[in-house]
């Protein structure tokens, strides 16, 4: 290689941010052309030799690429004309055939030394040819490859695997599940005996209750009449049962005289809502911080309603406490 050409190589690719922006447009709008040319194109719209042209053009305009704009339209042109060179390659005749891409390779494997060039004094003896232990020659063809390219040869990156393995269904799951169908259990039923028991068992503490408000003469501290100072749990049902007579009337809660009081009192009648009176709701907050405020503020020791027994609870065949 000679100076000249040394030179020309280190001057085509220098970067220059400040190049004419009029130069800079022209190889744009001469890189259009050749896209709009070969884009879409087929490989039979154009002979090898003016695809060639194509091709020098295109180095042509790339000694006066400055930017990695214009370098990423030259590589476009390139890729669309490599594709349509490929095409081409493929539909080639060769006498009266068409290209054989394998008898191709089989002629490349003999030049570089691949096979025995001798053939076998029989030609029964043909199948019996060792053709795979010699090693190739590349060197043989990278040198005939080398006196028509002068482009040094460079690594490049392999799109797609070496090979494909066809995913397998995971069945373990399922049949791990089938395995196991012994072990399913039947959901536990809940009988209509079951849910009577649970609303007699509400409706006998609310009946208690009652019966212990009837023994009070005067209006009682909502809390100090509900709050177990020893059991929230039970401080939270003696509420829930109280929540009954309210609702039905028997009970009043008033909080007029500054604090919540109770006592009992004749359910009103029909008459008595027709007059003007309303039912209302309310709710009512009574987590474990009120429960120990109530204990702290009305100074409670102990509880006015008995600590009933834990509850046992039937589900199917089963009690639960």
């Amino acid at each position: 290689m000679s100076t000249d050409d040394i030179e020309l190589v280190g001057e085509r690719g220098a970067y220059d941010p400040d190049q004419d922006p009029e130069e800079k447009r022209a190889v744009r709008r001469n890189y259009r052309d050749l896209h709009k040319d070969t884009e879409g194109a087929n490989h039979n719209d154009y002979t090898a030799e003016e695809l060639a042209a194509k091709v020098k053009r295109a180095d042509s305009l790339f000694h006066q690429v400055r930017a990695p704009q214009e370098a990423t339209l030259d590589s476009h042109f390139l890729v669309m004309a490599s594709n349509m060179g490929a095409q081409k390659a493929r539909a080639m005749k060769s006498g009266a055939g068409a290209f054989d891409v394998d008898d191709f390779v089989a002629k490349l494997v003999t030049f570089m030394g691949g096979r025995s060039q001798e053939l076998p004094p029989d030609d029964s003896d043909v199948e019996d040819l060792d053709e795979g232990d010699a090693p190739l020659d590349w060197d043989k063809i990278a040198r005939k490859a080398l006196a028509k390219s002068r482009r040094v040869p460079a690594m490049d990156f392999m799109l797609g695997p070496l090979s494909i393995e066809a995913k397998k269904r995971n069945i373990s799951k399922r049949a791990k599940l089938e395995k196991n169908e012994e072990e399913k259990r039947k959901p536990q039923e809940i009988h209509e005996e079951d849910i009577t028991r649970s609303e007699n068992e509400t409706t006998k503490n609310v009946v208690s209750i009652e019966r212990l408000l009837e023994q009070q003469e005067s209006p009682i501290n909502l809390f100090r009449f509900i709050v177990n100072p020893h059991d929230f749990g039970q401080s939270v049902e003696n509420l829930f049962y109280l929540s009954f007579l309210i609702r039905d009337g028997k009970c009043a809660l008033d909080t007029e005289s500054g604090e919540p009081t109770i006592l009992l009192c004749e359910p009103p009648t029909e008459d008595d809502y027709q007059n003007g009176l309303k039912k209302r709701q309310l709710v009512m907050e009574f987590d474990q911080a009120t429960w120990r405020r109530a204990i702290e503020v009305f100074n409670i020791t102990d509880t006015m309603i008995p600590t009933r027994p834990p509850a046992e609870t039937r589900i199917g065949e089963k009690w639960y406490g």
